[in-house]
C-alpha cells in the first residue's frame, strides 16, 4: 500500500499518534487509558510508518532495537517495585512523593514508573513483531 496520500500523510499520523499515546499514558492507572493501551497506540503509530515507508525508517525513528525498548521497559516495571519494599510494605505498593519544581508541586508516583514500564515493554515487543513480520513479507 504505497499510495501517494498515504506515504504524505503517514508521517503526520504517525506523530499524532504518538502523541495521543503519551496523552493515554499519562492519563492511565485512575483513568480509563495506561501503560498498556498507550503502548498499543504508538506500536500501531510505527506500524503505520512502517506500512508506508518500509523497516528501515522505522528502526532509525525508534533509534534503539525494539527488544531495547522492552527490556527497558522491563527495568523500569522492576524498579516501580523497589521502594515499597524500603517502606515495609507488599512489593509493587503504590508510593507517592510530592516534590516542588519551580515552586509548583508535582506528584511522583511508582505507579507512573510501572504504567512507562508496561508502555515500554508493550510498545518494543509489538514492535518487534511487527518489524519481523514486515522485513519477511518483502
Amino acid at each position: 500500500m504505497s499510495t501517494v496520500i498515504f506515504r504524505a500523510i503517514a508521517p503526520y499520523l504517525t506523530a499524532l499518534m504518538v502523541l495521543f499515546s503519551v496523552f493515554v499514558l499519562l492519563r492511565g492507572h485512575n483513568n480509563p487509558g495506561g501503560g498498556f493501551i498507550g503502548g498499543l497506540i504508538a506500536a500501531s503509530a510505527f506500524a503505520i510508518y512502517g506500512i508506508a515507508y518500509g523497516v528501515p525508517p522505522v528502526r532509525r525513528a525508534l533509534r534503539f532495537h525494539p527488544m531495547q525498548i522492552a527490556g527497558t521497559g522491563l527495568l523500569f516495571t522492576v524498579l516501580a517495585g523497589i521502594p515499597s519494599l524500603f517502606a515495609s510494605v507488599p512489593f509493587l505498593t503504590g508510593m507517592w512523593a510530592y516534590p516542588t519544581v519551580f515552586g509548583m508541586e508535582i506528584a511522583v508516583s511508582t505507579p507512573l514508573v510501572f504504567d512507562i514500564g508496561v508502555y515500554l515493554v508493550v510498545l518494543g515487543t509489538i514492535s518487534s513483531i511487527a518489524l519481523s513480520l514486515e522485513e519477511k513479507e518483502r
